[in-house]
Order: C-alpha cells, then structure tokens, then sequence
C-alpha cells in the first residue's frame, strides 16, 4: 500500500487584515454603545410659544432652580418648544412636575418622548 503524497497549503496574508478587523471591531463596540443611549421614556414640556425670548427665559429658569435636569429647546415653525429632563417612570417625571409648576404658571406638562439614557457600567469588557 503506497501512502498518498502530503499535500500542504501556505496562506500568504497581509498584515493590514488583522488591523482592519481589529479597527472594525472596536467601531462595532462604539456604535453599539451609542444605539444604547435612547430609549422609550418622560420629558417635562414647560413652554411652547411663538416668543423667542420667552422660550430662551424659562430655559434660563430651568438650569438657575433645576441645574441636574437637562433642557431641550426645538423650534417647529411657528413654535419654540422647551422640554426637561429624561425620566425614565411617569413617577419620577411627576414629582418635578409638582417642583416646577410654581416657577411655570402657564403650566407644566408629563410628556411621552425618547430620552437619553445614562451608559451603564461596563460589564467587565476589556477595550483595546
């Protein structure tokens, strides 16, 4: 019985190959971290007007009684919209509620939006 030849197959690869898919994973990890910032959740609006100033004066009253909320003001022609926090439960959002309205007469309104959601700790994941 004679014994087939060995056959052997030599791979030439570039070494730009290992970079490219080490640089492709960390992207990978990056952009899943920032897709995991927003999720379903409570803003507070607190002032739509068609009144620029008055819009840029209730932001400025938000951040001077409220500095750990966040303050979103968008501009939807004709309207200025002002919107705070990122709550994550109806609860939380109604206790600033109760907290702003004195400071808001014209009123203070629990509203369904997307919030940004603090990172959470890492798991352990070793970044290279």
């Amino acid at each position: 019985m004679t014994s087939a030849p060995s056959t052997s197959v030599i791979v030439h690869k570039d070494p730009r190959v290992d970079a490219l898919i080490k640089k492709q994973g960390s992207i990978n990890k990056t952009v899943k971290k920032n897709s995991a910032r927003f999720g379903k959740g409570y803003r507070l609006m607190i002032v739509n007007t068609n009144k620029r100033d008055e819009a840029i004066a209730a932001k400025t009253k938000v951040y001077t009684y409220f500095p750990e909320l966040k303050a979103y003001l968008s501009y939807q022609s004709p309207y200025f919209k002002l919107k705070a926090g990122n709550f994550k439960t109806r609860d939380e959002a109604e206790r600033y509620r109760k907290l702003m309205s004195p400071h808001f007469p014209k009123g203070v309104f629990i509203m369904n939006d997307t919030i940004e959601i603090k990172p959470e700790k890492d798991t352990g994941e070793v970044e290279e």
